[in-house]
């Protein structure tokens, strides 16, 4: 049985001048949540005090050992809970992936008339327990729902260890150390969000995997409660959260929330790795930032996309995700128009109980930056050469070098086997551009 509590990460930006624009070129691959194991998605609609919560996670096994508890900060009533479609996450998660995009270099030997600026890839929004025994243990069950193919207890106690052993007595997996974490909830006076599939729901509704599920809630506190996951966490967790707000990005208020590396150049043969690439680039970031950093991968109107690792979703699609402030009727604006007002925020955060001992808090800022996880290659142009191009030649060797010391700077891989996997354009490229005495006695 799992316990799903969930969480958040952090970086160094590190900007290189290229040739490329800043953003457009043609996207080639993308690095979406399936690089990662045990990872949790989270998706927080907020507005004033208002929030929807959508919460999914990569749980394998057999649904009937599943089980879900988590704090919350009031009371929950039954149209307050929802069971959302799972390809509403997916597309999210699909939208605001790192990207990896490439551009080509025209012939050096053929003038350019003008500058042609990309702008192809832009695209716009389309369109019951005992009684008797949990009175004893001091435990309330406030309120009892069947919601989709989930049966929902909402729980208040007087005291954690009364509400633990309850819960260990109806078959929920309670971690040990679990006391003074539920007591501290206790304590905040929240109550707890319990939850179990019901295998004959599901089975009438022909799923066979786990649909997120939704909560909306009103209180003053931005939070996600991520204590109780790292208790029962088999080694360190992945959390992805979205946040989609109307003023702009979401950032942590406890810990530090920086930009990953973004808008940098590659190797070529990066476009074969990107996924080792990608992986290894946030493990290396993470220790950089002492395995405490909540990690920015992407902040966009979610209006438009530039370049696009999928479509924005339409007005239809963050209206089932809780973005109640978005209209989708047909009469006024159409599942298809274009989504007003959502600027969308996504973190990464690799967390366990030694570096993320508090829950998350986060906060809404009004910065609007745009911002995305973006790696570019460069290819050179291979075709014939009809002038002297002796300096493009040596422009070319100038950046595959550094293309390649910025590989090995942000992912740890050894700077030798990058270069022996360059295609370099001319034979004198593999040439370090460095003083020739520090190569004497190596």
């Amino acid at each position: 049985m799992r316990i799903l509590i969930t969480a958040a990460a952090a970086a160094l930006t590190i900007v290189i001048s290229t040739t490329a624009q800043a953003f457009c070129g043609f996207y080639v691959a993308r690095a979406d949540t399936s690089l990662f194991n045990e990872a949790s998605q989270v998706v927080l609609v907020r507005d004033g005090d208002r929030t929807v919560m959508t919460m999914a996670n990569d749980f394998k096994g057999d649904v009937k050992d599943f089980a879900v508890v988590i704090p919350v900060p009031t009371f929950i009533e039954r149209e307050q809970i929802n069971v959302a479609d799972r390809a509403l996450v997916e597309h999210l998660d699909a939208y605001t992936s790192p990207r990896l995009v490439e551009y080509h270099d025209p012939d050096p030997c053929r003038p350019q008339l003008e500058e042609i600026t990309v702008t192809g890839n832009r695209m716009m929004a389309s369109d019951a327990p005992s009684s008797a025994r949990k009175n004893s243990l001091g435990v309330t069950i406030e309120a009892s729902y069947t919601v989709g193919e989930y049966d929902i207890l909402i729980l208040s106690a007087d005291q954690s260890d009364g509400l633990i052993q309850w819960l260990k007595e109806n078959d929920y997996r309670i971690p040990d150390g679990a006391e003074p974490v539920v007591e501290s909830y206790l304590k905040q006076d929240m109550r707890f969000f319990v939850a179990k599939v019901n295998l004959e729901e599901q089975s009438k509704l022909g799923y066979s995997y786990l649909r997120p599920i939704q909560v909306a809630y009103e209180s003053n506190k931005f939070m996600l409660p991520i204590r109780l996951g790292t208790l029962n966490a088999r080694g360190k967790q992945e959390l992805f959260v979205y946040g989609l707000t109307r003023t702009g990005r979401i950032e942590t208020t406890n810990y530090r929330t920086v930009k990953l590396p973004s808008n940098v150049q590659v190797p070529e043969f990066v476009q074969e790795e990107f996924s080792d690439f990608y992986r290894d680039l946030f493990a290396t970031q993470t220790v950089r930032e002492n395995e405490r950093g909540v990690f920015l991968e992407y902040a966009w109107d979610m209006n438009w996309c530039d370049p696009c690792a999928a479509d924005p979703l339409s007005a239809d699609e963050l209206r089932r995700l809780g973005v109640f402030w978005v209209d989708r009727s047909p009469g006024r604006q159409g599942s298809k128009a274009l989504a007003q007002d959502v600027f969308v925020t996504r973190l990464h955060v690799r967390y366990d109980q030694d570096h993320f001992p508090e829950d998350l808090v986060f906060q809404e800022t009004g910065d609007r930056q745009n911002f995305q996880g973006r790696y570019v290659i460069q290819h050179p142009f291979r075709g014939e050469l009809t002038c002297d191009a002796s300096e493009y030649l040596a422009q070319v060797r100038t950046r595959q070098n550094r293309e390649a010391e910025t590989l090995a700077n942000l992912t740890g891989w050894d700077i030798d086997e990058i270069r022996a996997k360059i295609d370099y354009l001319d034979a004198s490229a593999f040439e370090p551009d460095e003083p020739w005495w520090k190569r004497i006695w190596n």
